[in-house]
């Protein structure tokens, strides 16, 4: 068993695209509308073969508790990306871009060296280095 997706719930669906495939050279998929239930996504896929699920509801803010029930659970995105050096580096690129550096990079208490950064709508990503074999 793998992981097929992870999906973010977005208000502004066009500007999460861009950001992921600026930033993370991600392939946008084709625009998928669905008008029956006002709801539209993209799927993203990445050189790894992940793939995000970026999705907009028109009823995510006209419907009370929408958020609520969309929302829990999610905690972050975690990219593997080499090096600690790699990190380092990738974090001074994400910072002088204008991304917020929220926390390291650093050593965990677990062993993992990582920083973590937001989207444009404060969805958290981490990027940690490989773990040592």
């Amino acid at each position: 068993m793998k992981i097929n997706h992870v999906a973010i719930w977005a208000q502004n669906l066009d500007r999460l695209k861009d950001f992921y495939c600026l930033h993370f050279n991600a392939q946008a998929g084709t625009f998928y509308f669905n008008p029956n239930k006002g709801f539209s996504s993209y799927f993203l896929s990445f050189d790894s073969g992940s793939r995000l699920e970026l999705m907009h509801s028109i009823h995510m803010n006209t419907s009370p508790g929408l958020v609520d029930l969309i929302r829990p659970g999610y905690a972050h995105l975690s990219f593997e990306i080499g090096t600690k050096e790699d990190v380092d580096l990738f974090a001074k690129k994400l910072k002088k871009s204008g991304l917020p550096i929220l926390d390291g990079p650093r050593w965990t208490g677990d062993g993992y060296y990582e920083f973590v950064t937001s989207d444009p709508e404060g969805n958290r990503i981490e990027f940690m280095a490989s773990p040592l074999p």
